[in-house]
Formats: structure tokens, sequence, C-alpha cells
């Protein structure tokens, strides 16, 4: 069963539409990334999926319940991050998460001191007077604290120094290794590339690719640099079909190529290649590359 499942899924602010019919598919038990840039319909999938919003049209599920039919059999299966957090400014953090435990059914209390004690979060603190980043481990730690199935989290990291990013990042991995599934909308892609098995990218509120990471590596470009030992073979390097650029300088050859390279390097292996360095594009240059092409027009 998909732990998250969408259908022409639709969301309009009065004339805005903020989201245009997305089929979205997130298998139980892996780190899906969810990415995109601003104003394509990150947030209101995310609320749209924990039954803060209704959809205008189409539906969503989590492990097969409706959010909006069957919205508190949802909610319960869900941690959720919100992309502001807010929580009562009088309330200690350890005061808060014990409320919101008791409201869930009764969250480990020996687990929010152990997430807490990970994210150097002092629980005795009274929330107003914490800073963004200390709040942002407060809402880290309640999505956490109870081990929901389903982890969903948007921006979760922002505010947090390297350290508390770095114990997050394991944090989620843990989960992950634990079976449960997360969903994490970022824009920090370093991030999401360190621990998602895949994304879902989304622009101008259309889902454009959802694909396992290493998938989506394997078909996009990378440069590739090949130095010869006498001239190089140009003509026959261009006219390799997954060769998308070529520039040359001397004897040496530079190559944008889309997809597998053995036709590329056995072209190139008879003419003496002194040496062949692969640069593999990370998550950054793929997203860049999305959306540098001419993405659908409302």
């Amino acid at each position: 069963m998909d732990a998250i499942r969408t259908w022409g899924l639709t969301k309009n602010y009065g004339r805005r539409t903020a989201l245009r019919g997305i089929d979205l598919s997130v298998p139980a038990g892996p780190v899906c990334g969810y990415l995109g840039p601003n104003g394509a319909g990150k947030t209101t999938t995310i609320r749209l999926l924990v039954g803060l919003l209704r959809p205008t049209s189409g539906a969503a599920a989590v492990f097969g319940h409706d959010t909006v039919r069957d919205r508190e059999r949802a909610q319960r299966l869900v941690g959720y991050l919100p992309g502001e957090f807010v929580a009562y400014p009088d309330l200690t953090a350890g005061r808060y998460l014990e409320h919101l435990g008791r409201l869930r059914g009764g969250a480990d209390p020996s687990a929010v001191a152990r997430l807490a004690e990970r994210l150097d979060l002092d629980l005795t603190a009274r929330i107003g007077t914490l800073s963004h980043g200390n709040r942002q481990k407060v809402g880290i730690v309640q999505a956490f604290a109870h081990d929901p199935p389903l982890l969903i989290l948007d921006e979760p990291t922002a505010g947090l120094d390297p350290i508390a990013q770095r114990e997050f990042l394991a944090m989620v991995r843990e989960a992950r290794d634990r079976g449960r599934t997360v969903f994490l909308s970022s824009h920090v892609l370093s991030e999401v590339e360190a621990v998602a098995d895949r994304v879902a990218m989304l622009s101008q509120g259309r889902l454009l690719v959802t694909e396992a990471v290493d998938k989506l590596k394997s078909r996009a470009q990378r440069r590739i640099d090949l130095i010869f030992d006498t001239d190089p073979p140009e003509e026959p390097l261009r006219a390799v079909p997954e060769v998308r650029s070529c520039t040359v300088a001397g004897r040496a050859v530079h190559l944008m190529v889309e997809g597998s390279t053995a036709r590329l390097l056995q072209v190139a292996a008879p003419h003496r290649v002194v040496s062949v360095v692969t640069h593999e594009p990370d998550l950054e240059e793929i997203f860049v590359n999305y959306y540098s092409r001419e993405v659908p027009q409302p």
C-alpha cells in the first residue's frame, strides 16, 4: 500500500490555482524529497495531505485513508512539521510536548527526552523565550516523538545550526531503517540528497517527475572530460547520440552526455585516450536542469 496517494489533486485559492490535478504516489518505506521553487504548491500539497485544507477537486489518501472523509484516522498516522511551526509561548517545551502526547494517546516521555537530548533542546525553557532554531527543534520532537508510520516535514531544518541539522538527518535515516516513510519538503537540496531515496518535482502546481534518485542521476546530463595522446576524434564524438555538447581545447575534449556513456567511451577508445574524468550530477544540478527547461504554462 502507498503511504501517500493523490488522484487529480487540485486546489484553488479564489482565481489562483495552486495545484493542478497532481497524481502523486509515494510507496511505504522510503524517504521522498518534495522539490520545487517558491510558489510551486509544495506547502499546499502538504496541508491537503494532513487534512488542514480541503481539495477543490480530486482526492488524497494516507495509507488508504481519505484525508477528507477519514481525516482523523489519516492524521493519527502522521507526524507533521509545518513550514512555520507555532506553539503556545507561555508553556515550557516539555509541558507542550507532554500535552501533545496526551492528545495523541500518550507519547513515550522517554522518547521525548531522548529526542530533546539529541537536538540539545532545553525542555524546561518557555517556548516564547526560545530562538527560532530551538522552536524548530520543538517542532521536530513533536513530529517524531510518537514514532508515526509517516512523517510529513515542511522545511524541517529552517533555523537549525549545522550540528542539529546533522542530527536531524540521522533521525530521518533511522526512521527509514525502522520502516517509516518520510515525505520531506526542503529548499536545501544537499540535505534532501543526503537522505532521499526518491524525489518528486513540482512546478506551477504541476508534477514534473516522480522518480528514484539513482534513476534520475543515471539519466541526467553529466560532464565527461577526455584527454587524448593525439588530435581528438571530434566529429565521431559529436555524432554519439547521447552527446549534448562537445568542446575541444587542444587534445582535451569536454562533453555533456545525457544517459549512458558506454557508446561515447567505445568511440573514444581506439584513439589513445590518456585520461577520462566523469563529473556525476548532484541533485541540485538535476533540479536546475528540470526547471531550466520549458515548463507547462497555466
